[in-house]
């Protein structure tokens, strides 16, 4: 491993290429390996140990592509993985934790919905976010809604995402947190369908900052020149060309 090689991101599905088109704007002169685990997606419903097995199978893959950094394109497996990973790899691991701190920022006196699944949510590294951060804020558990954008059903994502808000008075609300990668892929859909003072955050643009300040920080930052993106799946050939599209989608 050396300043030259390239970030190691991964996501239990497609969802991190939303991440991972943030990363390259954030580092255009860095190079990305990124490793979809469509073959076992979604993790957000999977019990611990079932994560953590399928964690440490993409991570000893990107390990032996001799990654510089490693960056956890998923709420969930960063809540269940990055602490034991931190705790033996010789490099930087960058996680991502749902956006509620620059929600809480945002907040006046309205509501803060958090979507995320229901194992971000359960998690003790998200209990004490919402302890620091959560005052004003609804955890909201979205299961099914990561597999209609894994299989690109907007349609449905819309349905689903309708009956979700119509809990709320949207005038009550003033910010949505996207507490998974995937739901990125729907944030002008949510923004169409509430009141314009809402906001949308996630968490994207932090985790790009997080990981350019450590790869300065670390004096691993690629030397120059146009940075290469990878793609990688444990499912199968479809599985690269929705990644291709999604990274072509104008977020």
């Amino acid at each position: 491993m050396n300043f030259e090689s390239p970030v190691g991101v991964f996501d239990s599905g497609v969802g991190g290429i939303s991440v991972l088109k943030r990363l390259v704007q954030e580092l255009p002169n860095e190079s990305f390996i990124y490793y979809g685990d469509t073959a076992h997606a979604p993790y957000g419903t999977r019990n611990v140990d079932d994560i953590m097995h399928c964690v440490n199978e993409v991570v000893d893959y990107l390990l032996r592509q001799d990654i510089k950094a490693l960056v956890i394109a998923c709420n969930t497996a960063s809540a269940v993985a990055a602490q034991t990973l931190r705790s033996w790899m010789q490099i930087p691991v960058i996680a991502m934790e749902p956006a509620l701190k620059p929600a809480a920022l945002l907040r006046k006196q309205g509501r803060i919905l958090v979507l995320a699944t229901p194992v971000t949510l359960k998690l003790e590294k998200f209990q004490k976010l919402y302890e620091l951060w959560g005052e004003g804020a609804v955890p909201v558990p979205c299961p099914g809604l990561m597999e209609l954008v894994e299989n690109e059903d907007f349609a449905g994502a819309e349905t689903y995402l309708r009956g979700v808000f119509s809990t709320y008075d949207p005038d009550s609300l003033d910010a949505i947190v996207l507490g998974c990668t995937h739901y990125v892929f729907l944030k002008s859909l949510i923004r169409s369908m509430l009141p314009q003072h809402v906001f949308v955050v996630d968490g994207n643009e932090g985790t790009a900052r997080q990981l350019k300040h450590i790869l300065e920080e670390k004096r691993l930052c690629s030397s120059g020149g146009r940075g290469t993106v990878k793609l990688y799946t444990s499912g199968d050939a479809h599985d690269i060309e929705v990644m291709k599209q999604l990274y072509a989608y104008d977020i």
